[in-house]
Formats: structure tokens, C-alpha cells, sequence
């Protein structure tokens, strides 16, 4: 048995060619702790035919930023990076919720080195049922096929973290720098939107946003900011404002200088470079707004990955 602990990065993954984009999705929509598509029985059908009518519209989008998905390396690249900042105690892995490597692929690498010890780091910083929520009950349920009893601890969350912050606040800094007029600057969150029935029922996701957003703004006090939510799916309803009303405010006002930052997101994937990128760039230009940027994602930068070595320490501590 390895005295080492290993650590578990869970990411959403995404699909690394053209041709695993349409079982991407499958996984994607069949998964009840993300949407429920009428019984149980009925749902793996019914995202199947979702699934047929959005993945030629996905694969295309994916061909724009390079013909897939570039989440899985850049979540490697943190466990690289994290296991070099932690020490020769632990060894990183990664899972994916989505697409390969799978959660069960992972959990089959620990046992391979011995290693009876997991800490579980969710690398969604605000909890969300339908985000870490899914991938912790993913794990669960993998532990149960496992061959051998493992322990395992969890970090769920770190909306709050101030490392996090400081991570955040690092970047959004570097790109400040970039305007001419700092005070014309429209610093602009953006959320992965979720179904307003979440937030009814008690997820903490939007709680968690607005306390990034206001520990992130008690460090930039002399910017202008606004929360909007993007990556909306389906007709119900959903968290406002959405991301492309609030730019239509924004230019209304006349402002010119938008400067967006994704929150949800800790590495780069399709939402960032295709959505924002591309898509809401278009949409900014069309409407005026002359000065479009994007901070850089945390990805791998060193303030991010103290960040996590810090949380897995705290949490080795209740072994």
C-alpha cells in the first residue's frame, strides 16, 4: 500500500475530436442531475434525439477553436502543476465527468499505485448540484465498483477562497492595465446560467456567484461591474440577466470599453473561447462596443494553483 494521497481534480470535460462531439452531448443530456427529460426510463431517448438535432451546430462551433475541446489538457497541466506544488506525498489525477478520462478510469489508475487515500477536489469554484453536485454523485457511485475500500475527502467549493480571489483579481488586473481609461471600463461578469427551479429549490450556485463577484469588486472599488448569465439550453426559464441583454444595456449607455470576466470557469473550453470569444464578441461589435476583451482564464497560473494546494492541504488535515 502507497503512503501517498492521491488527489482527484473532477472537471466537466469535454470532447477531444469532431467525432466524440455527438456522445459528449449524449452523456451530457442524459445525465438527471443536470435536467430531467420526462421518466427515467424515457430520458436516455429523448437526449438522443436532442442530441441528433445539436451536435452538427456543436461539432461546428468546436471546429472553430481548433476541432475539440482543450479542457482535458489544461486540467492535466493543473495536476502537473499541483503535484509539483504539493510534493512527493500526493499524486494528481483527473477525471472528467463527460468524456474521457472518466471518473471510473481514474479511480482504476489510483488503485494501480496503491494509493488508498483520495482527496476529491471539484474544480467548479460554486457549488451547484448540476455541476459538482453530479460529479460527487459520479464518484460515488464508481467507488462502489472499486475493488478495494478507499477513503476519501472532498472539496466541493471555493467561490470564497481568498486565493481564488486573489487569482481572479491578478488577471483582471493584467487586463485593466491593457485600456486607455481604466475608468471607462465595463467590467463584465459572466456566469454559467442555470434553470431558475435550482435556485427555487435551494441551490447555493447563485449565492456563491454574487459573493465572488462582491469579494472580487472589494479589491477593484473604482470599476464599473455588472452579472449577467450565459450558456442558456432549452425553454425554461433561467437566471437573468442573460449575458447578451445585458451587453444591449451596456452599448445603449454608450459605453465602448467592456472588459468580460468568466466566472464558473476556471480553464478555458468552449464557453470561453467560442461563446465569448466569438459569439459575444460579434454581438459587442454589432452593437458598437468598440473595445472588446476577455481576461486570460486562470488555467494554470501560480496564484490559482496555491490556491489548490492550499485547499488540499486543509483538507489532508482531516486524516
Amino acid at each position: 500500500m502507497s503512503e501517498k494521497t492521491a488527489v482527484l481534480l473532477l472537471q466537466m470535460g469535454g470532447p477531444d475530436s469532431l467525432e466524440s462531439v455527438e456522445p459528449f452531448l449524449y452523456n451530457l443530456f442524459s445525465d438527471r442531475d443536470i435536467i430531467k427529460i420526462g421518466p427515467v426510463f424515457l430520458q436516455p431517448f429523448i437526449a438522443r434525439m436532442i442530441v441528433k438535432r445539436r451536435a452538427p451546430k456543436s461539432a461546428a462551433n468546436y471546429r472553430q477553436i481548433g476541432g475539440k475541446s482543450p479542457l482535458r489538457e489544461l486540467t492535466e497541466q493543473q495536476a502537473e502543476a499541483l503535484e509539483s506544488a504539493l510534493g512527493g506525498s500526493y499524486r494528481c489525477f483527473v477525471a472528467m465527468r463527460y468524456w474521457h478520462p472518466f471518473v471510473r478510469e481514474a479511480l482504476e489508475a489510483i488503485e494501480k499505485e496503491g494509493i488508498k487515500r483520495i482527496i476529491a477536489v471539484s474544480l467548479y469554484p460554486h457549488y451547484s448540484r448540476a455541476t459538482s453536485g453530479s460529479s460527487f454523485n459520479d464518484l460515488g457511485r464508481s467507488l462502489k465498483k472499486c475493488s478495494s475500500p478507499l477513503e476519501v475527502r472532498s472539496v466541493r467549493q471555493f467561490f470564497d477562497h481568498p486565493l481564488y480571489i486573489n487569482a481572479l483579481v491578478e488577471k483582471i488586473e493584467q487586463s485593466l492595465a491593457l485600456f486607455s481609461e481604466r475608468s471607462r471600463v465595463q467590467l463584465f461578469f459572466s456566469a454559467h446560467s442555470l434553470p431558475q427551479s435550482f435556485i427555487t429549490g435551494g441551490d447555493p450556485y447563485l449565492d456563491h456567484i454574487q459573493a465572488t463577484v462582491r469579494l472580487v469588486m472589494e479589491q477593484l472599488g473604482d470599476v464599473s461591474h455588472h452579472l449577467a448569465f450565459q450558456s442558456r439550453a432549452g425553454p425554461v426559464k433561467w437566471l437573468e440577466p442573460s449575458t447578451g441583454e445585458k451587453l444591449k444595456e451596456i452599448a445603449a449607455a454608450g459605453h465602448t470599453d467592456v472588459l468580460m470576466v468568466p466566472l464558473s470557469f476556471v480553464s478555458d473550453h468552449i464557453e470561453t473561447l467560442h461563446e465569448i470569444d466569438i459569439e459575444y464578441r460579434e454581438v459587442a461589435d454589432h452593437l458598437g462596443i468598440t473595445n472588446f476583451r476577455r481576461i486570460v482564464s486562470l488555467n494554470s497560473s501560480p496564484l490559482f494553483i496555491k490556491c489548490l494546494a492550499e485547499l488540499v492541504r486543509d483538507c489532508a488535515g482531516c486524516y
